[in-house]
Protein backbone atom coordinates (compact mmCIF):
# COMPACT_ATOMS: atom_id res chain seq x y z
CA UNK A 1 0.00 0.00 0.00
CA UNK A 2 1.16 3.25 -0.90
CA UNK A 3 -1.17 5.89 -0.19
CA UNK A 4 -5.19 5.85 1.29
CA UNK A 5 -6.86 6.74 3.98
CA UNK A 6 -8.21 4.30 6.68
CA UNK A 7 -11.15 5.47 9.13
CA UNK A 8 -13.09 3.21 11.73
CA UNK A 9 -15.63 5.14 13.21
CA UNK A 10 -16.11 2.92 15.99
CA UNK A 11 -14.61 0.17 18.37
CA UNK A 12 -17.43 -1.74 19.75
CA UNK A 13 -17.77 -3.91 22.79
CA UNK A 14 -15.65 -0.39 24.89
CA UNK A 15 -17.29 1.74 27.71
CA UNK A 16 -17.79 4.59 25.32
CA UNK A 17 -16.86 5.49 21.91
CA UNK A 18 -13.38 5.35 20.21
CA UNK A 19 -11.85 5.15 16.59
CA UNK A 20 -9.07 5.30 14.46
CA UNK A 21 -8.21 7.34 11.62
CA UNK A 22 -4.56 7.24 9.73
CA UNK A 23 -3.81 8.82 6.34
CA UNK A 24 -0.76 7.45 4.28
CA UNK A 25 0.82 9.14 1.63
CA UNK A 26 3.43 7.83 -0.48
CA UNK A 27 3.92 4.76 1.30
CA UNK A 28 4.30 6.71 4.73
CA UNK A 29 2.31 7.59 7.63
CA UNK A 30 1.27 11.04 7.68
CA UNK A 31 -1.53 11.31 10.63
CA UNK A 32 -2.56 8.89 12.84
CA UNK A 33 -5.43 9.79 15.34
CA UNK A 34 -6.77 7.39 18.00
CA UNK A 35 -10.26 9.18 19.47
CA UNK A 36 -11.85 8.94 22.36
CA UNK A 37 -15.08 10.35 21.81
CA UNK A 38 -16.88 10.19 24.86
CA UNK A 39 -14.95 10.32 27.74
CA UNK A 40 -16.43 13.24 29.97
CA UNK A 41 -19.81 12.37 31.63
CA UNK A 42 -19.70 15.34 34.48
CA UNK A 43 -19.52 12.91 37.21
CA UNK A 44 -17.28 14.93 39.00
CA UNK A 45 -19.33 18.52 38.72
CA UNK A 46 -22.23 16.43 40.19
CA UNK A 47 -20.75 15.73 43.18
CA UNK A 48 -19.54 18.68 44.28
CA UNK A 49 -22.26 20.64 46.65
CA UNK A 50 -22.98 16.89 47.66
CA UNK A 51 -22.09 15.39 51.45
CA UNK A 52 -19.37 13.29 50.99
CA UNK A 53 -20.23 10.70 52.80
CA UNK A 54 -22.95 9.65 49.62
CA UNK A 55 -19.93 10.17 46.62
CA UNK A 56 -18.35 6.67 46.40
CA UNK A 57 -21.36 5.30 45.89
CA UNK A 58 -22.48 7.99 43.50
CA UNK A 59 -18.82 7.44 41.45
CA UNK A 60 -18.38 4.08 41.57
CA UNK A 61 -20.98 4.37 38.92
CA UNK A 62 -18.56 5.97 36.55
CA UNK A 63 -17.89 1.87 34.93
CA UNK A 64 -19.69 -0.91 35.71
CA UNK A 65 -17.07 -3.44 35.98
CA UNK A 66 -14.37 -0.97 37.69
CA UNK A 67 -17.16 -0.25 40.24
CA UNK A 68 -14.79 -1.57 42.84
CA UNK A 69 -11.66 0.11 42.41
CA UNK A 70 -13.67 3.68 41.32
CA UNK A 71 -15.59 3.39 45.30
CA UNK A 72 -12.11 2.18 47.36
CA UNK A 73 -10.67 5.11 45.40
CA UNK A 74 -13.03 7.08 46.46
CA UNK A 75 -13.60 6.20 50.37
CA UNK A 76 -9.38 6.34 50.63
CA UNK A 77 -9.46 9.85 48.86
CA UNK A 78 -12.72 11.12 51.62
CA UNK A 79 -10.79 9.57 54.26
CA UNK A 80 -7.25 11.28 53.91
CA UNK A 81 -9.33 14.34 53.64
CA UNK A 82 -11.06 13.46 56.92
CA UNK A 83 -8.31 12.17 58.75
CA UNK A 84 -9.90 8.95 59.01
CA UNK A 85 -7.04 5.58 59.99
CA UNK A 86 -9.07 2.49 58.97
CA UNK A 87 -8.31 -0.57 61.37
CA UNK A 88 -6.28 -3.74 59.44
CA UNK A 89 -10.20 -5.65 59.24
CA UNK A 90 -11.15 -2.92 56.82
CA UNK A 91 -7.58 -3.13 55.29
CA UNK A 92 -7.56 -6.87 54.81
CA UNK A 93 -11.08 -6.99 53.58
CA UNK A 94 -10.65 -4.21 51.08
CA UNK A 95 -7.70 -6.22 49.80
CA UNK A 96 -9.76 -9.42 49.22
CA UNK A 97 -12.39 -7.29 47.37
CA UNK A 98 -9.91 -6.20 45.41
CA UNK A 99 -8.63 -9.79 44.57
CA UNK A 100 -11.95 -10.66 43.35
CA UNK A 101 -12.34 -7.65 41.13
CA UNK A 102 -9.35 -8.30 39.54
CA UNK A 103 -9.86 -12.10 38.67
CA UNK A 104 -13.40 -11.20 37.33
CA UNK A 105 -12.63 -8.23 35.40
CA UNK A 106 -9.29 -9.62 33.79
CA UNK A 107 -11.33 -12.82 33.13
CA UNK A 108 -13.67 -10.87 30.66
CA UNK A 109 -11.46 -9.18 29.26
CA UNK A 110 -9.29 -12.48 28.41
CA UNK A 111 -11.27 -15.09 27.49
CA UNK A 112 -14.03 -13.20 25.84
CA UNK A 113 -12.42 -10.69 24.16
CA UNK A 114 -8.75 -11.74 23.39
CA UNK A 115 -9.23 -15.87 23.02
CA UNK A 116 -10.77 -15.61 20.34
CA UNK A 117 -7.76 -13.73 18.84
CA UNK A 118 -5.26 -16.55 20.32
CA UNK A 119 -7.37 -18.81 18.51
CA UNK A 120 -7.91 -17.39 15.30
CA UNK A 121 -11.44 -16.72 15.35
CA UNK A 122 -13.89 -14.27 15.19
CA UNK A 123 -15.22 -14.48 18.81
CA UNK A 124 -16.03 -16.85 21.05
CA UNK A 125 -19.37 -17.73 19.41
CA UNK A 126 -17.36 -19.60 17.01
CA UNK A 127 -16.11 -22.17 19.42
CA UNK A 128 -17.46 -25.56 18.97
CA UNK A 129 -19.25 -28.38 21.58
CA UNK A 130 -16.36 -30.73 21.12
CA UNK A 131 -14.99 -30.94 24.68
CA UNK A 132 -11.75 -31.99 23.89
CA UNK A 133 -10.60 -29.06 22.07
CA UNK A 134 -8.76 -26.45 23.67
CA UNK A 135 -10.83 -23.82 23.00
CA UNK A 136 -14.32 -25.14 24.52
CA UNK A 137 -12.12 -26.02 27.59
CA UNK A 138 -10.95 -22.26 27.82
CA UNK A 139 -14.39 -20.76 27.28
CA UNK A 140 -15.76 -23.52 30.14
CA UNK A 141 -12.60 -22.89 32.20
CA UNK A 142 -13.82 -18.51 31.74
CA UNK A 143 -17.15 -19.00 33.04
CA UNK A 144 -15.68 -20.58 36.38
CA UNK A 145 -13.02 -18.13 36.74
CA UNK A 146 -15.23 -15.27 35.93
CA UNK A 147 -17.94 -16.85 38.34
CA UNK A 148 -15.96 -17.27 41.09
CA UNK A 149 -14.07 -13.51 41.17
CA UNK A 150 -17.84 -12.58 41.42
CA UNK A 151 -18.13 -14.55 44.45
CA UNK A 152 -15.26 -13.45 46.46
CA UNK A 153 -16.60 -9.70 46.07
CA UNK A 154 -20.13 -10.88 46.54
CA UNK A 155 -19.19 -12.38 50.14
CA UNK A 156 -17.06 -9.76 50.73
CA UNK A 157 -18.65 -6.24 49.80
CA UNK A 158 -22.13 -7.56 49.41
CA UNK A 159 -21.83 -7.17 45.28
CA UNK A 160 -19.52 -8.06 42.33
CA UNK A 161 -20.60 -3.97 41.29
CA UNK A 162 -22.00 -0.86 43.17
CA UNK A 163 -20.92 -3.13 46.21
CA UNK A 164 -23.27 -1.59 49.45
CA UNK A 165 -21.24 -3.15 52.19
CA UNK A 166 -18.14 -0.16 52.04
CA UNK A 167 -18.39 2.93 53.35
CA UNK A 168 -16.48 6.16 54.50
CA UNK A 169 -14.11 4.47 57.50
CA UNK A 170 -14.84 0.92 57.30
CA UNK A 171 -18.22 -1.25 56.67
CA UNK A 172 -21.21 -1.07 57.02
CA UNK A 173 -22.22 -4.75 56.98
CA UNK A 174 -19.43 -7.65 57.71
CA UNK A 175 -18.68 -10.30 55.52
CA UNK A 176 -20.29 -13.76 56.96
CA UNK A 177 -17.26 -15.66 57.89
CA UNK A 178 -19.16 -18.94 57.70
CA UNK A 179 -18.80 -18.56 54.13
CA UNK A 180 -14.86 -18.85 54.09
CA UNK A 181 -14.45 -22.51 53.82
CA UNK A 182 -16.20 -23.11 50.99
CA UNK A 183 -14.91 -20.19 48.93
CA UNK A 184 -11.17 -21.51 50.03
CA UNK A 185 -12.63 -24.98 48.36
CA UNK A 186 -13.33 -23.53 44.99
CA UNK A 187 -10.33 -20.91 44.57
CA UNK A 188 -7.50 -24.12 45.28
CA UNK A 189 -10.04 -25.85 42.72
CA UNK A 190 -9.78 -22.96 40.23
CA UNK A 191 -6.26 -22.63 40.28
CA UNK A 192 -5.53 -25.60 37.77
CA UNK A 193 -7.64 -23.65 35.29
CA UNK A 194 -5.90 -20.41 35.66
CA UNK A 195 -2.65 -21.70 35.57
CA UNK A 196 -4.29 -23.15 31.88
CA UNK A 197 -4.63 -19.47 30.86
CA UNK A 198 -1.55 -18.22 32.03
CA UNK A 199 -0.05 -20.97 29.82
CA UNK A 200 -1.73 -20.18 26.49
CA UNK A 201 -1.17 -16.50 26.57
CA UNK A 202 2.80 -17.11 27.41
CA UNK A 203 2.57 -19.75 24.18
CA UNK A 204 0.78 -16.92 21.90
CA UNK A 205 3.40 -15.13 20.00
CA UNK A 206 2.14 -12.12 19.17
CA UNK A 207 4.66 -9.31 19.48
CA UNK A 208 4.97 -5.52 19.34
CA UNK A 209 7.64 -4.05 21.04
CA UNK A 210 8.51 -0.41 21.96
CA UNK A 211 10.74 1.09 24.49
CA UNK A 212 7.77 3.13 26.51
CA UNK A 213 8.02 3.82 30.09
CA UNK A 214 5.80 2.19 32.43
CA UNK A 215 4.44 3.46 35.71
CA UNK A 216 2.14 1.56 38.44
CA UNK A 217 2.18 1.09 42.20
CA UNK A 218 4.53 -0.67 44.16
CA UNK A 219 4.29 -1.10 48.41
CA UNK A 220 7.96 -2.87 49.23
CA UNK A 221 5.88 -5.29 51.52
CA UNK A 222 3.52 -6.76 48.96
CA UNK A 223 2.15 -6.76 45.75
CA UNK A 224 -0.54 -3.95 46.45
CA UNK A 225 -3.18 -2.82 44.23
CA UNK A 226 -4.75 -0.43 46.88
CA UNK A 227 -1.35 1.15 48.29
CA UNK A 228 2.28 2.19 47.56
CA UNK A 229 4.47 4.90 45.90
CA UNK A 230 3.88 5.38 41.86
CA UNK A 231 6.75 4.55 40.36
CA UNK A 232 8.21 4.83 37.00
CA UNK A 233 11.10 3.27 34.09
CA UNK A 234 13.61 6.50 35.63
CA UNK A 235 13.57 5.23 38.89
CA UNK A 236 10.84 8.19 40.09
CA UNK A 237 9.31 7.42 43.17
CA UNK A 238 6.05 9.81 43.95
CA UNK A 239 4.17 9.59 46.68
CA UNK A 240 0.14 9.38 45.99
CA UNK A 241 -0.70 12.78 46.97
CA UNK A 242 2.23 14.24 44.43
CA UNK A 243 0.85 12.46 41.40
CA UNK A 244 -1.23 14.58 39.64
CA UNK A 245 1.88 17.18 40.15
CA UNK A 246 4.35 15.73 38.44
CA UNK A 247 1.49 14.65 35.52
CA UNK A 248 1.07 17.33 32.29
CA UNK A 249 -1.75 17.13 31.01
CA UNK A 250 -1.98 17.27 26.91
CA UNK A 251 -5.08 18.62 25.18
CA UNK A 252 -5.65 16.15 22.15
CA UNK A 253 -7.76 18.13 19.62
CA UNK A 254 -9.76 15.28 18.11
CA UNK A 255 -10.62 13.18 21.34
CA UNK A 256 -12.51 13.84 24.26
CA UNK A 257 -9.96 12.61 26.59
CA UNK A 258 -7.08 14.45 27.84
CA UNK A 259 -3.74 12.81 27.60
CA UNK A 260 -1.08 12.77 30.14
CA UNK A 261 2.75 12.54 30.41
CA UNK A 262 4.80 12.71 32.93
CA UNK A 263 8.67 12.00 32.50
CA UNK A 264 10.90 14.04 30.84
CA UNK A 265 12.54 10.85 29.42
CA UNK A 266 9.81 9.30 27.62
CA UNK A 267 7.03 11.52 25.82
CA UNK A 268 4.36 8.66 26.67
CA UNK A 269 4.02 5.82 29.43
CA UNK A 270 1.75 3.01 30.04
CA UNK A 271 -0.25 1.96 32.88
CA UNK A 272 -2.12 -1.70 33.51
CA UNK A 273 -0.92 -4.91 34.67
CA UNK A 274 2.32 -5.36 32.34
CA UNK A 275 3.60 -2.08 34.17
CA UNK A 276 2.99 -3.79 37.33
CA UNK A 277 4.43 -7.29 36.60
CA UNK A 278 7.31 -5.22 35.08
CA UNK A 279 8.06 -3.44 38.43
CA UNK A 280 6.54 -6.45 41.08
CA UNK A 281 7.01 -9.50 39.81
CA UNK A 282 9.17 -10.12 43.03
CA UNK A 283 6.30 -9.33 45.14
CA UNK A 284 4.04 -11.69 43.67
CA UNK A 285 2.38 -14.75 46.17
CA UNK A 286 4.86 -17.02 47.35
CA UNK A 287 2.97 -19.84 46.10
CA UNK A 288 2.03 -17.94 42.42
CA UNK A 289 6.05 -17.36 42.13
CA UNK A 290 6.78 -20.63 43.14
CA UNK A 291 4.15 -22.38 40.20
CA UNK A 292 4.41 -20.35 37.13
CA UNK A 293 8.34 -19.65 37.49
CA UNK A 294 9.23 -20.31 34.46
CA UNK A 295 6.55 -18.18 32.61
CA UNK A 296 7.60 -15.22 34.28
CA UNK A 297 10.95 -15.33 32.99
CA UNK A 298 9.66 -12.98 30.12
CA UNK A 299 8.97 -9.87 32.62
CA UNK A 300 10.21 -7.15 32.37
CA UNK A 301 8.80 -6.78 29.15
CA UNK A 302 8.23 -4.34 26.05
CA UNK A 303 5.60 -6.23 24.17
CA UNK A 304 2.66 -4.74 24.84
CA UNK A 305 0.90 -8.16 23.81
CA UNK A 306 2.45 -9.39 27.56
CA UNK A 307 -0.20 -7.19 29.13
CA UNK A 308 -2.60 -10.29 28.23
CA UNK A 309 -0.07 -12.30 30.19
CA UNK A 310 0.44 -10.09 32.93
CA UNK A 311 -3.45 -10.37 33.67
CA UNK A 312 -3.25 -13.89 33.40
CA UNK A 313 -0.44 -13.82 36.20
CA UNK A 314 -2.48 -11.55 38.36
CA UNK A 315 -5.70 -13.54 38.65
CA UNK A 316 -3.89 -16.48 39.67
CA UNK A 317 -1.59 -14.29 42.44
CA UNK A 318 -5.52 -13.21 43.39
CA UNK A 319 -6.68 -16.56 43.96
CA UNK A 320 -3.82 -17.14 45.77
CA UNK A 321 -4.01 -14.04 47.75
CA UNK A 322 -7.32 -14.84 48.49
CA UNK A 323 -6.93 -17.89 49.51
CA UNK A 324 -4.49 -16.60 52.35
CA UNK A 325 -6.51 -13.57 53.86
CA UNK A 326 -9.33 -16.19 53.98
CA UNK A 327 -7.18 -18.62 55.83
CA UNK A 328 -6.57 -16.27 58.70
CA UNK A 329 -8.81 -13.54 58.49
CA UNK A 330 -10.84 -13.13 61.68
CA UNK A 331 -14.17 -11.00 61.50
CA UNK A 332 -14.78 -8.92 64.47
CA UNK A 333 -17.72 -6.79 64.98
CA UNK A 334 -16.20 -3.52 63.64
CA UNK A 335 -18.49 -0.42 63.16
CA UNK A 336 -17.24 2.64 60.50
CA UNK A 337 -15.17 5.25 62.12
CA UNK A 338 -16.71 7.83 62.22
CA UNK A 339 -15.12 12.05 62.98
CA UNK A 340 -16.74 15.42 62.94
CA UNK A 341 -16.30 16.73 58.98
CA UNK A 342 -12.95 19.06 58.80
CA UNK A 343 -11.89 21.19 55.79
CA UNK A 344 -9.58 18.72 53.98
CA UNK A 345 -8.04 17.65 50.58
CA UNK A 346 -7.53 13.83 49.93
CA UNK A 347 -6.26 11.69 47.38
CA UNK A 348 -7.06 7.73 46.88
CA UNK A 349 -4.60 6.22 44.24
CA UNK A 350 -5.49 2.91 43.28
CA UNK A 351 -4.59 0.24 40.82
CA UNK A 352 -7.72 -0.45 38.95
CA UNK A 353 -7.35 -3.29 36.33
CA UNK A 354 -6.04 -0.92 33.46
CA UNK A 355 -4.03 1.05 35.60
CA UNK A 356 -3.27 3.65 38.15
CA UNK A 357 -6.92 5.71 39.46
CA UNK A 358 -6.73 8.92 40.94
CA UNK A 359 -9.29 10.25 42.94
CA UNK A 360 -8.85 13.89 44.42
CA UNK A 361 -11.57 15.23 46.85
CA UNK A 362 -11.87 18.61 49.10
CA UNK A 363 -14.10 19.15 51.53
CA UNK A 364 -15.73 22.11 53.70
CA UNK A 365 -16.19 21.98 57.15
CA UNK A 366 -19.27 21.22 57.22
CA UNK A 367 -18.49 17.87 55.41
CA UNK A 368 -19.55 19.35 51.49
CA UNK A 369 -17.44 18.69 48.66
CA UNK A 370 -16.49 21.39 46.77
CA UNK A 371 -13.99 20.32 44.44
CA UNK A 372 -13.66 16.89 42.79
CA UNK A 373 -11.00 15.10 39.87
CA UNK A 374 -10.63 11.76 38.70
CA UNK A 375 -7.93 10.62 36.31
CA UNK A 376 -8.45 7.21 34.53
CA UNK A 377 -6.25 5.47 33.20
CA UNK A 378 -7.14 4.68 29.63
CA UNK A 379 -6.62 8.64 28.94
CA UNK A 380 -3.22 7.68 30.68
CA UNK A 381 -2.78 5.17 27.96
CA UNK A 382 -3.91 7.42 25.30
CA UNK A 383 -0.83 8.24 23.78
CA UNK A 384 0.80 5.33 24.30
CA UNK A 385 -1.92 3.73 22.34
CA UNK A 386 -1.38 5.92 19.35
CA UNK A 387 2.16 5.65 19.21
CA UNK A 388 1.97 1.88 18.87
CA UNK A 389 -0.13 2.25 15.94
CA UNK A 390 2.09 4.26 14.73
CA UNK A 391 4.64 1.91 14.84
CA UNK A 392 2.83 -0.92 13.73
CA UNK A 393 1.55 0.97 10.61
CA UNK A 394 4.82 2.65 9.63
CA UNK A 395 6.44 -1.25 10.29
CA UNK A 396 4.03 -2.62 7.99
CA UNK A 397 2.64 -0.81 5.72
CA UNK A 398 3.14 -3.53 2.52
CA UNK A 399 0.42 -5.58 4.30
CA UNK A 400 -3.06 -5.72 3.07
CA UNK A 401 -5.71 -3.45 4.48
CA UNK A 402 -7.47 -6.19 6.35
CA UNK A 403 -4.35 -7.57 7.59
CA UNK A 404 -3.78 -3.92 8.80
CA UNK A 405 -7.37 -3.51 10.24
CA UNK A 406 -7.59 -6.61 12.07
CA UNK A 407 -3.51 -6.11 13.85
CA UNK A 408 -4.55 -2.78 14.79
CA UNK A 409 -7.49 -4.35 16.92
CA UNK A 410 -5.47 -6.53 18.79
CA UNK A 411 -2.79 -3.99 19.56
CA UNK A 412 -6.20 -1.58 21.32
CA UNK A 413 -7.42 -4.94 22.51
CA UNK A 414 -4.26 -5.41 24.50
CA UNK A 415 -4.18 -2.66 26.52
CA UNK A 416 -8.06 -3.38 27.63
CA UNK A 417 -8.68 -0.11 27.41
CA UNK A 418 -12.04 1.44 29.22
CA UNK A 419 -14.79 -1.69 30.25
CA UNK A 420 -13.14 -4.18 28.01
CA UNK A 421 -11.86 -4.33 24.69
CA UNK A 422 -12.83 -3.63 21.33
CA UNK A 423 -13.67 -7.12 19.71
CA UNK A 424 -14.79 -5.69 15.99
CA UNK A 425 -14.21 -2.47 14.03
CA UNK A 426 -17.99 -1.39 12.92
CA UNK A 427 -16.76 0.29 9.81
CA UNK A 428 -13.88 0.59 7.74
CA UNK A 429 -13.93 3.05 4.63
CA UNK A 430 -10.43 3.13 2.02
CA UNK A 431 -9.95 6.50 0.06
CA UNK A 432 -7.36 6.65 -2.26
CA UNK A 433 -5.82 10.12 -2.14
Amino acid sequence: MHSGNITIDNITKIEGTAGLEVVVDSGKVQSLKFLIKDYRRFYTQAVKGKPFIAAPSFLSRICGTCSVAHLFASIEAIEKSQNIQITDQTKLLRRLAYDGLMIRDHALHLYFFVLPDVLGIDSILDIGDDEADIGHILLHDSFDIKRLGSEVTDVTIGAAIHAPYPTVGGFLKNPDPAKFPPLISKLEKIREQVIRAIQTFYNWKAELIRNSDYMCLRNEGSFDFIDGMIVNSTGLKVSEEEFHSFLKSVVIPYSQAEGYVFSEVFEDYLVGSLARINFNKDQLNQRTRKDISKYLDVFPSNNIYHNNLAQAVEILHCVDDAIEILHTLKITDEKPIRKPPVAGRGVGVVEAPRGILYHMVQTDDKGIIVDYDVIVPTAQNQINIENDLKKYFDDNLEKEKETLRLEAEKIIRAYDPCMSCATNFLKLDWKVL
